[in-house]
């Protein structure tokens, strides 16, 4: 017996999920979303990307106080951490966001069910009380089915989580004080981000990576400058070198490691970063067809999976684990249900962004990549030590690359390390987008003094002639 009947239910109100459910409200759609916490916004509102950054910002500003001197500037007494302060702050921050979430689902007339989402078939979804197993309280009819589930924690088989000694990226948000040393296995995104906070605050870090470069998906230019950069602040970095196992101590956990230069360590706290897993089982894929490879379900360029009807986005499908991937995606796929015109996501466009200090950004072809497709690769950089806006900021590390290729002039990809290089990388985004040249980019006329104007310098360097550099 049904008791709802909607022209799209979606399961997750992560920014997949969310995101989607507003643009269907939008379009007029009538849509209910499922959500199995007691709070709206999923894995990158409340257990990654604003709690982590918002713990970022506030390591930044410690860092900013202790270099108070360098701008004339004095703070009477030694700066310290209130870290019960700290934590507040990011929560705050979170149910802020969560709640204008809620506001902005009621404002589009979205109907929200809290409970266990899973599929009964291609166009029902029955809500389950307290889990997969739980009680069926709703069954919602739908003439489309969104799957925006996410992901969780991967775990480790030598190092399986206890919450306690060994961490995942959810455990590490909730400390309650500062540890004094912490080894860091994964040194992706979430591992130097998590690597970089600590150290900030005081911790003794050890940063372990199984291939030879941090950020290994980044140009490999901008990985080996963030591993000097963490080098240089102290962060002892293991690239080349996998967790062999870990054993919890009475003062920590003693951790194997294996590779270049085998060794154990004893850290007070062990975070295992190596990655997410998608959220694809107890969900009802069974009873559809659909098709599911190691945990991801197999869409087409829509979105749509292998049975009519019913979508997936965001982590658990194989795309960029990426908040504003799994947006973009929720969004074409509503449009597209309403009948709007719309066009693929434009995966070779998506910007990366790291929030680590310094931060690292990108977006399009590595060198390495350009190379290999067969471009006649051009190269411009420009390093933020020749900025008079990085100068006067005090972060004059890092730089803005460039790949070019020298044929088309097209822009191939863009790479920065250094200060707010994650904004940065908009413009970069944008060309690529408009399919823009080189030149266009060197006619640009960029504000002075800028960090922007790095990006014209390096256009200017692709052919052998930036000013300041």
């Amino acid at each position: 017996m049904s008791d709802g009947t909607f022209d799209v239910v979606i399961v997750g109100s992560g920014p997949g999920g969310y995101v989607a459910a507003i643009r269907a409200g939008q379009l007029g759609l009538k849509t209910a979303l499922v959500e199995r916490d007691p709070f709206l916004g999923g894995t990158c509102l409340h257990r990654g990307c604003i709690p982590t950054k918002a713990l970022l910002e506030n390591a930044s500003r410690y860092r900013d106080l202790l270099h108070a001197g360098e701008f004339g500037l004095r703070v009477p007494g030694a700066v310290e951490v209130d870290w019960a302060r700290v934590q507040d702050r990011k929560r705050g921050v979170v149910q802020q966001l969560a709640g204008g979430i809620k506001g902005l689902l009621r404002k589009q007339k979205v109907e929200v069910v809290t409970g266990w989402g899973r599929i009964d078939g291609p166009r029902t979804v029955r809500v389950h009380a307290g889990g997969p197993d739980g009680e069926a309280v709703r069954t919602l009819e739908a003439r489309h089915i969104v799957v925006a589930t996410g992901s969780v924690p991967r775990v480790v088989p030598t190092a399986p989580f206890d919450g306690e000694r060994v961490l995942s990226s959810d455990h590490v948000l909730e400390l309650g004080s500062i540890p004094r040393s912490m080894a860091v296995i994964g040194a992706g995104a979430v591992g130097v981000e998590f690597a970089s906070i600590y150290r900030d605050f005081g911790t003794e870090v050890t940063l372990v990576e199984a291939l030879p470069h941090l950020l290994p998906i980044e140009d490999e230019e901008a990985s080996a400058e963030l591993g000097k950069a963490f080098a240089k602040r102290g962060i002892a970095v293991r690239t080349n070198t996998k967790l062999a196992g870990a054993v919890r101590t009475d003062a920590g956990v003693r951790v194997a490691l294996e590779g270049e230069g085998t060794a154990e360590i004893e850290v007070d706290l062990l975070l295992v970063a190596i990655g997410r897993a998608p959220v694809s089982e107890g969900i009802g894929l069974e009873s559809v067809n659909v098709q599911v490879d190691r945990g991801y379900i197999q869409v087409d360029e829509w979105c749509e999976t292998s049975e009519p009807g019913v979508h997936a986005i965001g982590d658990v499908i194989p795309t960029p684990w990426l908040a504003h991937v799994a947006s973009m995606e929720g969004v074409m796929v509503v449009e597209r249900i309403a009948g709007r015109d719309v066009r693929p996501v434009p995966y070779d466009e998506t910007p990366n962004c790291t929030y680590c200090d310094p931060e690292v950004a990108s977006v399009g072809l590595t060198e390495k990549r350009a190379r290999e497709a067969g471009h006649d690769v051009k190269v411009g950089k420009f390093p933020f030590l020749a900025s008079g806006r990085a100068k006067i900021a005090g972060h004059t590390g890092g730089f803005v690359k460039i790949v070019a290729d020298g044929r088309y002039d097209a822009v191939l990809g863009v790479h920065i390390v250094g200060y707010k290089a994650t904004e940065l990388i908009a413009e970069a985004v944008a060309v690529l987008r408009l399919e823009g040249t080189v030149e266009e980019l060197i006619q640009t006329i960029h504000a002075h003094p800028t960090l922007s104007e790095s990006m014209h310098e390096a256009a200017h360097a692709v052919y052998g002639h930036a000013i300041h550099y």
